[in-house]
């Protein structure tokens, strides 16, 4: 086949790539290739640059312990006992403000990340996008250490936080694509295992930072108006400067696929519309795997989300044990990544991911059913089931790296991040209903594994390879 993808015309006169030619994908063009190993780990390390914003700010420091606190509550009511109505109705509108916030920006992914995505796959832009958005994430983390412990500053906190998400999920579509230039088909696993793991162990290395520094109780600083998160937020952009460079010295921009459609931002979405279809109708493995994907990755995510509640809630964690628990989980989350890495490169993605999510199923239906054995239940479960998430996740970027035709890799880890906000209702949804029919937080583990196991079966009926698969 030719280097270059033929383009032809649609009825509404934009030239687009033809996909009913078998597709290359950007793996195959580096077959034989020896791979920098200085370029491989700078593209690794980005991950753990930027994971603290996500570990740190969004999930168990920031937002949970600062700008959803009563240091953002009108001072009457903060000075209300915590079982006080109206002390609780104030803090619980706090959250739903955030939430707000975060929904929006959600919205704001789902619509932009394919097109800027195809846009950067077009010009040869994925570095520059991704150092466009890098810096950015970083300016809205240092600008968090202007969001006083006042109630005036709440918006200007969750605004900025929303915006990062944003910023964080473009930059992740461009860093995703750019493992077609750090990897060839027989490492491509390891090196996606080694971002992926590398992103666990940095977050929970922030995150244990700062409990140090919150134990000793800042060597005595001044923390008052919300002083230490305020710093946190600043350590966390300067982490992201000292590990995040690299990526942007050592792996080389990508090429510009010429032979796709230079357009304007509107019309990238006829494009984009006319891509999809193409996919389904000559890459049906792509097509599909992005759906099935969609499914089991909220599953995955849903794991992280509620396995601190289950572990308070249902186990009788202490909250002290639920951080120990957290870290535990996350490092062997990050190890057991590296690790599997090199088994995806020997057995293929698609036995990885099955394999992982098998064992998901197995490890929550035994902590459901056995919870009443003890704490130790969720502990051994608990693990086990970090031991293959990760795994998972980290299969799945290999596996779509593997059936993206050249030339597509941003758009299509666009519309990755696209279908996954697509489907994030539901694990909450099955959580929430399983524990509102039941009455137990237990249960409400079951309704995430229904998620997990559904994504299990389409991805074993729908992708039969972890190859680009042409129908035409």
């Amino acid at each position: 086949m030719s280097d270059l993808t033929p383009t032809t015309p649609t009825p509404s006169g934009i030239p687009v790539p033809n996909l009913s030619d078998p597709p290359v994908s950007g793996l195959e063009l580096h077959v034989g290739e020896a791979i920098p190993s200085k370029r491989v780990r700078a593209w690794a390390m980005w991950d753990w640059a930027t994971q603290p914003f996500n570990s740190v700010i969004i999930t168990f420091v920031y937002t949970a312990l600062y700008l959803t606190s009563s240091s953002f509550l009108e001072p009457a009511v903060a000075a209300l006992d915590g079982d006080d109505p109206v002390k609780v109705r104030a803090l619980a509108g706090l959250t739903s403000g955030l939430g707000m916030w975060m929904t929006v920006a959600g919205i704001l992914i789902a619509v932009l990340a394919p097109v800027l995505g195809q846009r950067a796959d077009v010009a040869g832009s994925r570095k520059k996008w991704l150092g466009g958005a890098t810096i950015g994430l970083i300016v809205c983390m240092f600008a968090l250490f202007f969001v006083e412990a006042d109630p005036s500053f709440f918006v200007l906190g969750a605004i900025l936080i929303a915006l990062g998400a944003v910023l964080n999920e473009i930059a992740g579509v461009n860093y995703n694509a750019m493992i077609v230039q750090v990897s060839t088909p027989s490492t491509v696993g390891r090196v996606s295992g080694l971002g992926w793991g590398l992103g666990y162990v940095g977050g929970i290395v922030a995150l244990v930072i700062v409990v140090v520094l919150d134990t000793f109780d800042w060597f005595g600083m001044d923390t008052s108006n919300g002083m230490a998160y305020r710093l946190i937020a600043v350590g966390c952009a300067v982490w992201a400067i000292v590990f995040g460079w690299p990526i942007f010295r050592y792996v080389p921009e990508a090429v510009p696929a010429r032979e796709r459609p230079r357009v304007g931002f509107f019309r990238s979405y006829a494009v984009l519309w006319h891509d999809i279809v193409e996919l389904f109708r000559n890459s049906r493995t792509t097509f599909w795997f992005l759906i099935s994907s969609a499914v089991y990755r909220d599953g995955l995510a849903g794991v992280f989300a509620f396995g601190a509640i289950i572990g308070s809630v249902a186990f009788g964690f202490s909250s002290q044990e639920v951080i120990v628990f957290g870290i535990a989980a996350n490092l062997v989350a990050g190890v057991s990544t590296i690790l599997v890495g090199r088994l995806d490169d020997r057995l293929g993605a698609r036995r990885v991911i099955i394999g992982s999510l098998a064992i998901l199923v197995a490890a929550g239906l035994s902590v459901v059913f056995l919870h009443g054995q003890g704490k130790l239940v969720f502990w051994i479960g608990g693990l086990a089931l970090c031991c293959v998430v990760g795994p998972a996740q980290s299969a799945s970027r290999s596996f779509l790296a593997r059936v993206t035709p050249r030339g597509l890799e941003s758009e299509i880890f666009g519309l990755y991040a696209f279908t996954g906000r697509a489907a994030s209702f539901l694990s909450p949804a099955l959580w929430s209903i399983f524990i509102a029919v039941t009455g137990a937080t237990i249960w409400g583990t079951l309704g995430i594994i229904l998620v997990v196991l559904a994504g299990l079966i389409l991805l074993i009926v729908s992708t039969p390879s972890d190859r680009v698969v042409t129908t035409a």
